[in-house]
């Protein structure tokens, strides 16, 4: 059994200006939004083997506050997640041969489109809910049912959990 955490970087900043957008930061929600994810990965054990960060500064700067709350983490910062389609996503997670559970970091369209595409079981509605939309630090949690990760394959995953800082905020209201 392998377990894949897909998580879209927090809320960020709009471009300046001549800036790059790989050099774009996370807004004052982005820095309070990683923790509640992080809080709810280390209460529920979703803890990864090997996290896989796309090099753009969102992405680093959500890892930095997650892996606060995470017990020791491998981590590799991945150029090829920046801005990746779903396929090579799919391409760089295959390649991964040790790590039970990984967690990628990554940015949308790519991860939004490979959590779609991953899925073949799981609750409807929320699999709907995820059609729609993967927000800001929303959290894929998809389970496969083979051992290694050359095997990964469009819909060959079911879908444990989807959850994002306003799920949490709105189930302890």
């Amino acid at each position: 059994m392998r377990r894949l955490l897909l998580l879209r970087h927090a809320k960020t900043e709009r471009p300046e200006p001549g800036e790059r957008d790989r050099d774009r930061k996370l807004t004052e929600r982005g820095q309070a939004d990683a923790p509640i994810i992080a809080a709810y990965m280390a209460h529920h054990r979703l803890v990864p083997d090997l996290a896989l960060v796309s090099p753009a500064t969102r992405a680093e700067q959500t890892w930095a506050l997650i892996a606060t709350a995470l017990r020791k983490s491998r981590v590799v910062m991945e150029p090829r997640l920046y801005n990746a389609a779903a396929e090579t996503l799919i391409e760089v997670i295959a390649a991964t041969a040790d790590a039970r559970t990984v967690l990628v970091v990554g940015h949308n369209p790519g991860i939004h489109d490979l959590a779609v595409q991953l899925i073949a079981s799981g609750d409807v509605e929320t699999r709907e809910r995820i059609k729609e939309k993967l927000p800001t630090c929303g959290l894929v949690v998809l389970e496969f049912p083979f051992d290694d990760w050359s095997r990964l394959r469009p819909s060959s995953g079911r879908l444990e959990r989807f959850v994002s800082p306003r799920l949490i905020g709105e189930a302890t209201d």
